[in-house]
């Protein structure tokens, strides 16, 4: 697959950098910096290419690691607080995959991908706390 327009019909949602600057309510200089350090990964899509993250990628701070959310907040009295983080369990998957030799195309394909033996996308389950059958299985493409 491999190809942005196919990545599109696995991706849903996708968030251009400053898109994501303003999610997480920090500069575009920083969301760069999380790219380049591997807590996210993006691919070049649309005229002009322009590097672009997975929604999916973000969540409600709250949910950060979800197998232990913590209470979302009630008020927006805590205005320094981030509403949206990047998903904790992103940065080692990614970390699993590129040791396996994927690129950063490959890894959100693989991520947006329906796998039989999570019975769900690797996503997905990421997202509802299953961060190690995920590894797991990310590891037996090694």
């Amino acid at each position: 697959m491999n190809d942005t327009a196919d990545l599109d019909k696995l991706v849903n949602s996708w968030l251009t950098l400053p898109d994501v600057a303003e999610r997480l309510g920090i500069d575009v200089g920083k969301v760069r910096r999380i790219v380049q350090e591997g807590r996210l990964v993006g691919v070049r899509r649309g005229d002009p290419r322009v590097l672009s993250v997975p929604e999916d990628f973000l969540v409600p701070a709250h949910l950060a690691n979800p197998s232990a959310p913590t209470r979302p907040r009630d008020d927006e009295a805590e205005e320094s607080a981030p509403a949206w983080t990047v998903l904790a369990a992103l940065q080692g998957t990614f970390t699993v995959l590129g040791d396996a030799g994927f690129d950063d195309a490959e890894i959100i394909e693989w991520l947006f991908t329906e796998d039989d033996q999570l019975a769900t996308r690797p996503i997905d389950a990421l997202r509802s706390g299953a961060k190690t059958a995920v590894r797991r299985r990310a590891q037996t493409l090694l």
